[in-house]
């Protein structure tokens, strides 16, 4: 998040999309819903599904599935018609505004129309609702990022953002919320393939040289590794031999799942080190039982930068250890001395290579409760908000993005749209929930999402097993006719194992960021 979840609670206008907030994170939907009925501001969502938060909105855009760029164009071309836009901020702080204006010109509001159903009445409000607001936030979450033009979802969302003067300000700002509790914290010690911790690039001589010196070793590999959907396609081409998955699920989180278990069991070697034995777990050759959370020391860092200390409350179970004391003794059997005392030495070690969280240290930590960083001095107080007076760039990059269709559309044999995502009483891919009878009594089964009129044309009654087909495979689940439901699209929750649906989900990767098109496929649906 570039600013604060509290800071949402001032924000005079909060755009909400590609999040069902109230039941992904429902303690962050909390303080939106207080800024509108305890302080009058007002809440665009813009959504397909009739989720909980539409009842507290001002305004509601419905747009159809995978339209998201199409419908920030239109907004954006309104404000620039109506002189709305913060063209002293623009003039001062940004590039490229005029490749912006060119391109978001052919969006009017009845050409989104054309492309996203929503209203051109609604959108010309929902512009000045933005636009006018002194202080506006952008929140969204998985609804923007998992399509395959969904880097181009979040620089469309960031254009609007600096449109209108709104990043670099308290309360304002384009805030992802982040999927599960330490998400961030892993991408901020180099969890991905392109980065060391603090995201200084692997192929930067001097991040190097840095990580080479502090960890005593020459020559640390100078290309950029394979995220895990990369990595899948790579087992049967011979390219990948053995694998290590470290508290993944990527039986039931992956795309196309049928394929990644087929990749899977074609590698030499499978090694899965988690708290549970999950479906991925169950494939492995060897099994390392890691420690929960309440099993170990550390810190977390959440989606608004907030690093916080983790204290352990018991033992480890069993065989299980914490995941540092695994990884450090592998590292030593493989000829590497990685000796640490214990959390706060890592942490040390951090500190001294990664600018970001130089001032954080453990004392602080306890004393403080946490600190957000860039924090990169132990005077720092840590950054509240990102971007104030200037870019980390420089200027901001104004990008000149037009809308384009999904990977897969509906047709004759699959005229439906599926889009999947999570209940509020179960988590990810139900490996700790499902397994707490508390909120396994709340949501046992899968339901698959339908309205009435869908439902009648298919035959179907609520609380009927129906079969879902896509061209990658099928599942069987009872139906739910809902009023939250789009007409033409289906919904169907990730958490569970009898029902996977990532079987049916198509592999389509956004270009950038590998991230499949979880949002939008292509099915059919009939009586089981």
């Amino acid at each position: 998040m570039t600013n604060s979840i509290a800071e949402l609670e001032d924000s005079d206008c909060i755009l909400v999309t590609g999040s069902n907030t109230t039941e992904t994170h429902p303690v962050i939907s909390t303080f939106i819903k207080r800024a509108v009925k305890f302080r009058n501001k007002a809440l665009i969502v813009i959504e397909p599904r009739r989720i909980d938060l539409v009842s507290h909105a001002t305004l509601w855009l419905r747009q159809l599935p995978g339209t998201d760029i199409a419908v920030i164009n239109g907004l954006m071309n309104l404000i620039i018609q109506e002189n709305l836009h913060d063209q002293a901020y623009i003039a001062e702080r940004t590039e490229n505004f005029e490749a912006l204006r060119e391109t978001v010109a052919k969006y009017t509001p009845e050409y989104v129309e054309q492309i996203s159903g929503v209203p051109a009445a609604d959108l010309r409000r929902a512009a000045r609702l933005y636009a006018q607001a002194k202080a506006a936030s952008i929140v969204y979450a998985m609804g923007v990022t998992q399509h395959t033009s969904g880097t181009d979802n979040v620089k469309t969302l960031a254009n609007l953002a600096m449109l209108c003067g709104n990043v670099g300000i308290e309360s304002g700002g384009v805030n992802p919320l982040r999927g599960q509790n330490n998400v961030q914290g892993a991408c901020d010690m180099g969890g991905l393939p392109n980065v060391f911790s603090g995201y200084q690039p692997v192929t930067d001589a001097a991040a190097r040289a840095k990580m080479e010196a502090a960890w005593g070793v020459e020559k640390l590999p100078d290309w950029v590794g394979l995220t895990m959907t990369g990595m899948v396609p790579a087992i049967p081409e011979g390219k990948i031999k053995a694998l290590y998955i470290v508290g993944e699920n990527p039986v039931i989180s992956e795309a196309d799942a049928d394929h990644v278990v087929k990749a899977l069991n074609k590698l030499d070697f499978l090694v899965v080190q988690d708290i549970f034995l999950t479906e991925t777990a169950q494939l492995a050759d060897v099994v390392l039982p890691a420690a929960t959370f309440a099993e170990k020391s550390g810190t977390f860092s959440n989606t608004e930068r907030r690093v916080a200390p983790v204290r352990q409350v018991i033992a480890p179970l069993g065989d299980s250890r914490p995941d540092w004391q695994i990884i450090a003794e592998l590292a030593r059997r493989l000829g590497y001395p990685m000796n640490y005392a214990g959390p706060e030495a890592i942490f040390e070690e951090i500190r001294q290579v990664t600018p970001s969280y130089a001032g954080i240290t453990y004392a602080r930590l306890e004393a403080e409760g946490g600190l957000q960083w860039p924090c990169p001095t132990t005077e720092h107080p840590g950054t509240v908000y990102l971007h104030r007076g200037q870019f980390s760039r420089g200027k901001g990059a104004f990008f000149a993005i037009d809308h384009r269709d999904p990977a897969e559309m509906p047709d004759a044999d699959y005229p439906l749209v599926m889009t999947t995502g999570r209940v509020l009483y179960q988590y990810h891919t139900g490996s700790m929930s499902r397994r707490a009878p508390g909120l396994e009594g709340k949501a046992p089964e899968c339901r698959v999402e339908i309205t009435a009129g869908d439902a009648a044309r298919y035959g179907i009654a609520d609380g009927e097993p129906v079969r879902v087909k896509s061209r990658r495979g099928e599942l069987v689940a009872r139906a739910l006719v809902s009023p939250k439901a789009v007409a033409g699209t289906i919904f169907i929750p990730f958490h569970y194992h009898e029902a996977p649906v990532n079987k049916l989900t198509i592999a389509a990767l956004d270009p950038v960021a590998k991230i499949p098109e979880f949002k939008v496929c292509a099915v059919n649906i009939e009586k089981a």
